[in-house]
């Protein structure tokens, strides 16, 4: 039961429309729907009562409801989705997104958002055209396969492809090879929901061509050969290769599909990163069907490429199911844009961000992060302990899982909040920021920072800091 204090304070509270008749609160109204504002009145007034019932609230202040009002509506605007500091090193970070576009690519979704574009009409016949008429040409040239489709994930054309070529026939896959994709969806799932059967052959950790050949019944519709982008098993191995899943493909006439994951077009081992297969080196070898991420190694947008063969990536086009998973205007726009940076692959390690933090030589990154350490230094100072270090970065994205790259990190020892209060003021400030947190420190890890990152970071850990 509330006391008479209580009550009279319960009394004191003002109704919806005196907070309503308040300055600040019409000016509010000026710009902002009246059913968000007084939602917000409402819920300030409930916040205000519960606070008297429980105490914490011994006076009432009316500047301080409409302040609650004011914030309340500021954060409604606030939008879900919004651009976030990376300082954690990992350049493919899925839960930050993944790849950055280039300038180029940035420019091309800028300029087709501005109005109409010719997304399915031809031009020059004035007839209806292909949507992925844009990028086609341009995944064929630079691939070498004849032809290409591209839809809105790698998933989706894993599962196109297999619907496609394989729905109620066998598809033989090396159990070593049965990965799971991301976000619990595996490769056997995504092979029963195309209505094809899988076929197991061979051991986790080796499999041979005369497992695949054993495996070859009059059901058979297809070999499939996944490539291990985020996972290794090293030791005592043997894989099957693109090569020789080819040539058994021939004898028995069955077409070979690889799915790579994480596709490349450069070769970036000189930089001293893992060798990977690239898509031209896939298509080189024979492989009828060839799958990747546009938005992983590519450095594009999200998008699922298939090329390979005509024949069946025409079965593709056909295919209903391409209609469900086709990509917008938005994605053939940067996507084309991204394609074109590789059509000098010199230009496109530095245009492409995923590919300039992948092959950062380690003294700019050592620079930089010794900058970095020095501008915190001074912000913060006497707040808390900023040192230089080296470390390592992690590639991302379900790709290169064993590969580290060297680089510069900043490691802050705050002197008056705790790390993990710290770690969360960063993620809800404005703008949020995301590092890592080791050995009871905040590590920032340059790789990942953007020229026009430093700035807000440095505010940022201020801000944080100064506040307790």
């Amino acid at each position: 039961m509330a006391t008479s204090k209580q009550v009279n304070l319960l009394r004191e509270l003002p109704a919806v429309d005196e907070m309503l008749r308040q300055d600040e609160i019409i000016k509010l109204l000026q710009s902002h729907p009246r059913a968000e504002v007084v939602e917000a009145v409402r819920e300030a007034l409930n916040n205000a009562r519960e606070g008297i019932f429980n105490g914490k609230i011994t006076s009432v202040d009316i500047q301080m409801l409409v302040n609650d009002v004011l914030n309340m509506v500021k954060l409604s605007t606030v939008p879900n989705l919004r651009p976030v500091i990376n300082a954690t090193g990992v350049i493919l970070h899925t839960n930050l997104g993944r790849a950055l576009l280039s300038d180029r690519a940035r420019e091309a979704v800028q300029e087709i958002s501005r109005g109409y574009c010719n997304l399915e009409i031809n031009l020059h016949t004035g007839k209806r055209g292909s949507r992925y008429s844009a990028v086609e040409g341009l995944l064929t040239k630079l691939t070498g396969a004849e032809d290409a489709l591209v839809v809105n994930n790698n998933a989706s054309a894993v599962l196109l492809a297999l619907g496609t070529l394989a729905k109620g026939k066998e598809v033989i896959v090396s159990r070593g090879q049965l990965v799971e994709i991301g976000g619990s969806f595996r490769i056997p799932e995504v092979m029963a929901q195309s209505g094809a059967y899988l076929v197991e052959v061979g051991a986790t950790n080796k499999t041979y061509p005369k497992d695949y050949e054993r495996a070859i019944s009059d059901e058979t519709a297809l070999l499939l050969n996944v490539h291990t982008s985020n996972y290794r098993i090293v030791g005592f191995t043997r894989e099957t290769t693109v090569e020789e899943l080819v040539q058994l493909g021939k004898a028995y006439n069955l077409p070979v599909m690889c799915d790579l994951g994480s596709g490349f077009l450069v070769d970036l081992s000189p930089y001293g990163l893992p060798k990977e297969p690239t898509v031209q080196e896939t298509v080189k070898a024979g492989a009828d069907v060839v799958t990747f991420s546009g938005d992983k190694l590519l450095g594009g947008p999200q998008a699922g490429v298939i090329v390979g063969k005509k024949q069946f990536i025409e079965k593709m086009k056909k295919n209903p199911l391409t209609r469900a998973v086709r990509i917008d205007k938005f994605t053939v726009a940067a996507l084309e844009a991204t394609l074109r940076e590789y059509l000098d692959p010199e230009k496109a390690k530095q245009n492409i961000p995923t590919l300039r933090m992948l092959t950062e030589p380690l003294e700019n990154l050592q620079q930089r992060a010794q900058e970095l350490a020095e501008c915190i230094e001074n912000k913060v100072r006497g707040m808390a302990e900023v040192n230089y270090e080296e470390g390592l970065s992690q590639v991302g994205g379900g790709a290169m899982p064993t590969a580290h790259l060297p680089t510069g990190l900043v490691r802050v020892n705050p002197k008056k909040i705790a790390v993990e209060d710290l770690v969360t003021k960063l993620r809800l400030g404005e703008p949020p920021v995301v590092g890592r947190v080791q050995d009871d420190s905040l590590l920032l890890d340059v790789r990942t920072l953007q020229k026009d990152d430093i700035d807000l970071l440095v505010q940022a850990l201020y801000r944080a800091m100064e506040e307790e």
